[in-house]
């Protein structure tokens, strides 16, 4: 178990983070749509290529999450994807849940499916290349959500996946997103978000899974996205960490937020604060999708073969995440 410790904090380490690039065909659909660029397999491709060969890959991304489509792509160079992510120094990882899908007897939430074959798919995605994968529960906040059976249940799935995963010798990503949307608190979302955390553990350990050998991907502590609270950054900073304090086991070696609706100047600032204040022993680091790629995407869609400038854009993103993984970015770098 000692190997999923090392692969987890590789991934992690000296600021490096991971490029969720695992959106599904549909997601990516509607990426590519909203900046008019038709979503063919050739076009998904070249935009996720030109990222995993950029020179950020190398000082900044440990790790990159992929989809069922992507890791089976072969490279304009005739690589294979996860050889590529590897030749660039950082680690192939997959997305292995089939997405959330309404939770029997509640149907305004969610649950994730993905469970039934895992063990086969996992096995052929561990012949692939991957080493680590992602599986997201989803969780929306208001008056009487989440309830407790959507707590509970995908705390369930969470656990049983992460065993699975495990027993494959690759690291899972255990990822509980209480989402962005509402008119909810800060104060709300702490206290859900604290809630869904520890249930998500209390299964984890049932399951027996090893959590030196796990990342956590949580949401930052913030007020719904229809709130009229305004809180400081600092304050996101603070609430973050201290819910991450009293939830999380001091086994566990690295958490990565993901961005969840926030702009990528939100995701960072929030990020670098996070580590100027961060006195614990967990590496603090970024699992980001938009906020890593929504520029170069906007960029590149003015002209698909303008790789060098595409990959210049990425790589300012990265980098300045990758600075703020070490609270040692500032504003003036964004210039």
């Amino acid at each position: 178990m000692s190997e999923l410790n090392n692969i987890a904090i590789s991934i992690l380490d000296k600021g490096k983070g991971i490029l969720a690039a695992d959106e599904s065909t549909g997601t990516m659909t509607k990426r590519l749509d909203s900046v008019n660029v038709p979503s063919t397999q050739e076009n998904r491709l070249l935009f996720r290529e030109t990222l995993f060969s950029a020179s950020s890959m190398t000082e900044c991304i440990g790790g990159v999450i992929l989809y069922d489509e992507t890791i089976k792509q072969i490279t304009s160079k005739k690589n294979k994807i996860p050889e590529l992510i590897l030749k660039m120094g950082s680690i192939p990882g997959i997305k292995v849940d089939t997405g959330a899908k309404v939770l029997a007897g509640s149907p305004d939430e969610k649950i994730t499916e993905g469970l039934d074959g895992l063990r086969e798919r996992l096995k052929e995605y561990y012949k692939l290349g991957a080493k680590f994968t992602k599986w997201r529960g989803v969780y929306n906040i208001s008056k009487n959500y989440p309830s407790k059976l959507s707590i509970q249940a995908n705390a369930h799935a969470l656990a049983r996946y992460s065993s699975l995963v495990q027993e494959c010798n690759m690291v899972p990503i255990v990822e509980p997103e209480v989402l962005m949307d509402g008119e909810h608190s800060s104060k709300e979302c702490y206290e859900k978000t604290s809630e869904v955390i520890k249930k998500c553990f209390d299964e984890l350990i049932l399951h027996k899974v090893n959590l030196k050998g796990i990342i956590l991907k949580p949401n930052m502590i913030l007020p719904g996205n229809k709130s009229k609270e305004k809180i400081s950054n600092e304050e996101v900073a603070k609430l973050t960490l201290e819910c991450l304090k009293n939830s999380v086991p001091s086994e566990v070696p690295g958490i990565a937020f993901l961005s969840g609706g926030q702009s990528e100047l939100e995701a960072t600032e929030n990020l670098n604060l996070i580590n100027k204040y961060n006195n614990s022993n967990f590496i603090m680091s970024y699992s980001y999708g938009r906020a890593l790629q929504h520029s170069a995407l906007r960029f590149w869609s003015k002209d698909i073969q303008n790789i060098e400038g595409t990959q210049k854009i990425f790589n300012h993103r990265a980098k300045m995440n990758t600075l703020a993984s070490q609270g040692k970015w500032s504003k003036d770098l964004e210039n």
